[in-house]
C-alpha cells in the first residue's frame, strides 16, 4: 500500500482541480449509523415510512420522531481524521470541491467550506406551506414543528426517497467533475444514483480517480487506484505526503 500512497500523493500534488465525493462510510467512523449494512438504520425499519416523501405526507409525526432521533444522535458525535484530512486538502488546493452524500454537517465542522450537500442537511428545515428554509441546530425540534412565519408544518431539509436532487446543485457538481483532473471517492458503496456515476464522469474527462472504501464497489475495477480500509486512516497518510 505504501507504493500506492506515494503514487496517489504525487498525482494529487500535480493536480490543478480536485474533487472529492464522500458517502456514509466517512461519517460511520464518527459513530453515525449508515443506512445499509448489518447495523444500518434500515435493519429494522421501513425506509418508505421514515425517509420518503410519501411517508412524510402520510405520517409526518412518525417521520419527525425518526429525524429528531437522528439529530440527537448526530449532535453528540464529532468529525474524525477523514473529515479533517479533506478540510486540509481543500486548504492546499485552490480549485477544489467536496461533494457529499452525507447530511450531518461534520465536514463543515471539520473546516470544509467548498461543499455541496447533494442530499441536503439534517440541520436545515423547510416550511411545507411558505417554503421558508433555515438552519436549526437544536437536537430535538419536537413533534410536528411549525414555521414561525406562517405556522405551516416544517419538514427536514433532506432529500427524501421519491424526491429529485436540487438541479442547481447537481449541475454545479457535474460541471466541476467534467473539468477536474483528480477525484477521490471516499466511504461510499457507489450504489445510489446519480452520485454512483460521478466517478465515471470525472474519469471520462481524463481525471485520475481514487477509491477509498472498506470493501470493493461496483466501480472498483474502473478506478485508477482502489484502497480498501478506513478513510480516517488512509486519507491522512495521503494528505500529509502532498
Amino acid at each position: 500500500m505504501e507504493r500506492q500512497l506515494e503514487e496517489i500523493a504525487k498525482k494529487l500534488r500535480q493536480a490543478k482541480k480536485v474533487a472529492v465525493l464522500t458517502g456514509a462510510g466517512v461519517s460511520a467512523e464518527s459513530g453515525v449509523p449508515t443506512f445499509r449494512g448489518q447495523d444500518g438504520l434500515w435493519r429494522n425499519r421501513d425506509p418508505m415510512k421514515l425517509a420518503s416523501i410519501e411517508g412524510f405526507l402520510k405520517n409526518p409525526k412518525e417521520v419527525w420522531e425518526f429525524y429528531n432521533w437522528r439529530r440527537e444522535l448526530i449532535s453528540k458525535v464529532n468529525f474524525n481524521p477523514a473529515h479533517k484530512a479533506i478540510a486540509e486538502l481543500e486548504q492546499k488546493k485552490d480549485d477544489f470541491l467536496l461533494i457529499t452524500q452525507n447530511v450531518d454537517g461534520l465536514h463543515q465542522l471539520a473546516g470544509s467550506k467548498k461543499v455541496i450537500e447533494i442530499h441536503g442537511s439534517i440541520w436545515k428545515v423547510r416550511c411545507t406551506k411558505c417554503k421558508n428554509e433555515f438552519f436549526d441546530k437544536r437536537p430535538n425540534l419536537g413533534v410536528l414543528p411549525k414555521c414561525d412565519k406562517c405556522g405551516g408544518l416544517l419538514r427536514p431539509g433532506v432529500v427524501f426517497f421519491g424526491e429529485s436532487l436540487d438541479p442547481v446543485l447537481l449541475d454545479k457538481a457535474i460541471e466541476f467533475l467534467k473539468s477536474c483532473d483528480f477525484m477521490m471517492v471516499v466511504g461510499t458503496s457507489s450504489v445510489v444514483q446519480p452520485a454512483a456515476s460521478f466517478s465515471m464522469i470525472a474519469k471520462e474527462a481524463g481525471a485520475t480517480v481514487v477509491e477509498i472504501n472498506l470493501e470493493k464497489t461496483p466501480y472498483t475495477s474502473y478506478m485508477d487506484y482502489s484502497i480498501q480500509g478506513k478513510a480516517g486512516e488512509i486519507l491522512p497518510l495521503i494528505v500529509e505526503r502532498i
